[in-house]
C-alpha cells in the first residue's frame, strides 16, 4: 500500500434536524491512515437535511425473460419446415405472413396485405402488400438492426431491399417443395389451387400451382374452393415470405443453405430480428427499429426478448427467483403454484388448441345402437375428471371444437349444447337397450383402447369406474404402443371405443368437423365416399351443414350452422365423447403487462415492462 493511499472509516453523529430549520454544521471524526499509522482527525460537514419523497427505484431494463420448454434446442427458425412452439413463436416474432391471426381471439387481421380484393366465385384473391417493410438483419460488428441492401446496380448503386410479392410467391412455393419436407405443406396443398399435386411430386412446373406475383406489391393466390378458413390458413406461419437470396445466394449474397436462419445470415422483416442464438443454451430477438407497425401488429415495446431453454419445473423455479418474467405451469406443478401465497395471484389460464374425446367405431357390436353411445357419454362426470384426475386446470367439453377458435360457438352463448353429465337419463337409456336386446348390462361386452401412456391409462381407469358406478356397465380397458393404436383407429378392424385427442392444424372449425371427423377425414376415413374405419359414421345433414359452414360469409349463420353440426355429432348421433378442452397455466411477474395467446405462441410485441 502506497503512503498516498488513505483508507477511510467515517464515524458520524448526527443530530437530527426539525423539519422546519435550515441544516447546521456538524462535527464529523474520521479515522484515517496515514504513513501506516491510523489517526483520528476532524471536519466540519453540513449535512442534507431529509427528503418527504421516497428514492425512486431504478427503472427495469426494457427487455423480457421468458422459456422454451425444449429438451435441447430450438429446433429451427425456417418458417417452411418450424412445427414445435419454440420454433413457430420465433417464426411469428420475426416473419409475417399476407395475414395474421391475433393472438388473443384467433381472428384473421391484415398481416403483410394491406387489403385484398376477391373474385365473384370467391376462389381467386388478389393481395396488395403493404409497400415500406424492408429485409433486415442484426449487425453484430455494429451492434444494431440495419437495412439490407440490394445487390449494386450498373451504377454501383445498392438500394434498401422491401419485401415484394415475389418474396410470398417464393416462400409458400418452397413449404410447398417436395425436398423441403414441410410438415406444414400438405396444408397449403389442401387449399390452392394444384398445391396438393406439386407438393406431391406429381408435377414438377410452379406455374400450374394457383399462385402468382402479379407486380412488386399484388399476389394472387387461386383457391380450390371458397371458404373463410383460406384465409385461416395464410396467417399459418408456413405461408411467409423467406428471402430466397439468402437461401440460394445471388450475385452479392453467398448462398447459405439450410443454415440461412443462423445468426449472422438470417434477415427478416417482423416487429423483431434475431440477435443471438447460443443453442441449447438461450435465444435473443431485438426490437426492428424498422417495422412501422400497425394497429394489429403495432411496434414492440420491449426492445429485447430472451427465452432460456429450460424445462418447466426449472423455469418455475427461476421465475419464483425473480429471474425469469414470464412461466409456463405444468399440470404437475399446478397445485403447487395455486397453493403458494406469492405465486397464486400471478397465475392465469388460458385455452390451448386440443380437444380430448373419445371416439366410437358407430358399426361395430353393442356400440352400433346410438341409445348405448350416448348413455356412456352422459355417465361421465367430465367436472371430476379435470378436477380430480387430470388436475391440469382442463375444461369439461360439451362438443367437439373448443370455444374461441374461429367459427366455434361457445358456452356463453350456447350453455346448453352438446352432452353433460346425466347418470339417471343414461341409465334409462342402457336399460331401455338391454331391454329391447333381452339381456343383461353385466353380459354387455365393451372394450375402450387407448395407447400406451400412464396418463391415458390414469383418465380411461377413472372413466371405466364411472361406467361401473353409474351404468353398473364393465367395460375392458386394453393398450397399444402408439404407431400400433394409430394403425388400428384408423383400419377395416377399428375397436368399438378408442381414445383421441385433436390439436388443430389451423384455428377453424372446419379443421375439427371437417378436416377429421367428416367423411375421407383424418379419424374417419373413407374409400369413395364410404366410411370404413376411425367412427366409421356418415350423416347427411351433418356433411351438408359443414360443407355449407365453410363457405359461409356471415360470422354468426356459419357460427349456427357449426353449433347444429356438434349436436349432431355428440348428442343426436354420439359418435363421440367429448371429455375436455385442453388449457395452459401461467405465471406472470407483476411489474410486466401483457397478453395472453389462445394457443401458447405469445406476440411479444405487445408485451411491456410497466415498472
Amino acid at each position: 500500500m502506497s503512503k498516498a493511499t488513505r483508507i477511510i472509516g467515517i464515524v458520524l453523529t448526527l443530530v437530527l434536524l426539525a423539519a422546519c430549520e435550515a441544516p447546521a454544521p456538524q462535527v464529523v471524526k474520521e479515522t484515517v491512515v496515514v504513513a501506516g499509522t491510523p489517526q483520528v482527525v476532524e471536519r466540519v460537514v453540513t449535512t442534507t437535511p431529509p427528503t418527504s419523497e421516497p428514492t425512486a427505484a431504478p427503472k427495469r431494463p426494457n427487455l423480457i425473460r421468458a422459456h422454451f420448454e425444449v429438451s435441447t434446442d430450438v429446433p429451427t427458425l425456417d418458417p417452411s419446415v418450424a412445427q414445435d412452439n419454440s420454433s413457430v413463436t420465433t417464426v411469428e416474432q420475426t416473419f409475417v405472413g399476407l395475414v395474421r391471426l391475433d393472438e388473443v381471439t384467433n381472428e384473421p387481421r391484415p398481416g403483410l396485405a394491406a387489403k385484398w380484393d376477391i373474385s365473384p366465385d370467391g376462389k381467386v384473391y388478389t393481395f396488395t402488400l403493404r409497400s415500406d417493410v424492408p429485409w433486415v438483419k442484426y449487425d453484430g460488428i455494429k451492434k444494431q438492426v440495419v437495412k439490407v441492401q440490394t445487390c449494386p446496380d450498373k451504377d454501383k448503386q445498392t438500394r434498401d431491399r422491401l419485401v415484394v410479392a415475389k418474396d410470398f410467391e417464393y416462400g409458400i412455393l418452397r413449404a410447398l417443395r417436395p425436398a423441403t419436407a414441410s410438415p406444414y405443406g400438405y396444408l397449403l396443398g389442401a387449399i390452392i389451387e394444384n398445391a396438393d399435386l406439386f407438393n406431391s411430386g406429381a408435377i414438377t412446373d410452379p406455374n400450374r400451382v394457383g399462385i402468382k406475383a402479379l407486380d412488386d406489391t399484388r399476389l394472387e393466390i387461386r383457391f380450390k374452393e371458397p371458404g373463410i378458413h383460406n384465409f385461416a390458413l395464410l396467417g399459418w406461419w408456413t405461408a411467409t415470405a423467406v428471402p430466397k437470396w439468402v437461401i440460394e445466394g445471388d450475385g452479392c449474397t453467398e448462398k447459405r443453405g439450410e443454415r440461412w436462419t443462423e445468426p449472422g445470415f438470417i434477415q427478416s422483416y417482423g416487429p423483431f430480428t434475431l440477435k443471438e442464438w447460443l443453442h441449447g443454451s438461450t435465444l435473443t430477438v431485438v426490437r426492428n427499429p424498422f417495422w412501422q407497425g400497425d394497429e394489429w401488429t403495432p411496434q414492440p415495446r420491449v426492445d429485447e426478448v430472451t427465452w432460456l431453454m429450460l424445462d418447466a419445473t426449472s423455469a418455475l423455479a427461476a421465475f419464483s427467483e425473480g429471474n425469469l418474467d414470464a412461466a409456463n405451469v405444468s399440470a404437475a406443478n399446478l397445485e403447487r403454484v395455486k397453493a403458494d401465497a406469492q405465486l397464486s395471484p400471478l397465475l392465469a389460464t388460458a385455452p390451448n388448441l386440443c380437444t380430448y374425446y373419445y371416439g366410437f367405431n358407430t358399426r361395430a357390436k353393442v356400440v352400433d345402437d346410438v341409445r348405448v353411445r350416448r348413455a356412456l357419454s352422459l355417465a361421465i362426470d367430465r367436472q371430476a375428471l379435470v378436477e380430480n384426475v387430470t388436475k391440469g386446470a382442463q375444461e369439461p367439453a360439451q362438443w367437439f371444437v373448443l370455444p374461441g377458435v374461429m367459427g366455434s360457438p361457445n358456452t356463453k352463448a350456447y350453455p346448453d349444447l352438446g352432452i353433460k353429465f346425466n347418470p339417471t337419463e343414461a341409465r334409462k337409456l342402457l336399460d331401455e337397450y338391454v331391454q329391447d336386446k333381452k339381456t343383461t348390462v353385466d353380459r354387455l361386452d365393451v372394450a375402450l383402447t387407448i395407447n400406451t401412456s400412464p396418463g391415458s391409462q390414469k383418465i380411461a381407469e377413472a372413466i371405466v369406474q364411472m361406467w361401473k358406478a353409474n351404468l353398473g356397465l364393465n367395460v375392458k380397458l386394453t393398450q397399444q404402443d402408439w404407431d400400433a393404436f394409430l394403425r388400428t383407429v384408423k383400419s377395416r378392424n377399428t375397436p368399438q371405443l378408442w381414445r383421441g385427442n385433436w390439436c388443430l392444424d389451423y384455428p377453424d372449425a372446419n379443421n375439427f368437423l371437417r378436416d377429421v371427423v367428416g367423411v375421407g377425414g383424418s379419424y374417419n376415413p373413407a374409400d369413395r365416399g364410404t366410411p370404413y374405419g376411425g367412427l366409421n359414421w356418415k350423416n347427411d345433414k351433418y356433411e351438408e351443414l359443414v360443407k355449407k359452414a365453410v363457405m359461409e360469409p356471415d360470422a354468426a349463420k356459419r357460427v349456427e350452422m357449426y353449433a347444429q353440426a356438434e349436436q349432431i355429432l355428440v348428442y343426436d348421433v354420439a359418435a363421440m365423447i367429448p371429455l375436455y378442452w385442453y388449457t395452459r397455466s401461467v405465471v406472470t411477474q407483476p411489474w410486466i403487462k401483457r397478453t395472453i395467446s389462445f394457443g401458447g405462441r405469445e406476440r411479444y410485441e405487445r408485451w411491456e415492462v410497466v415498472q
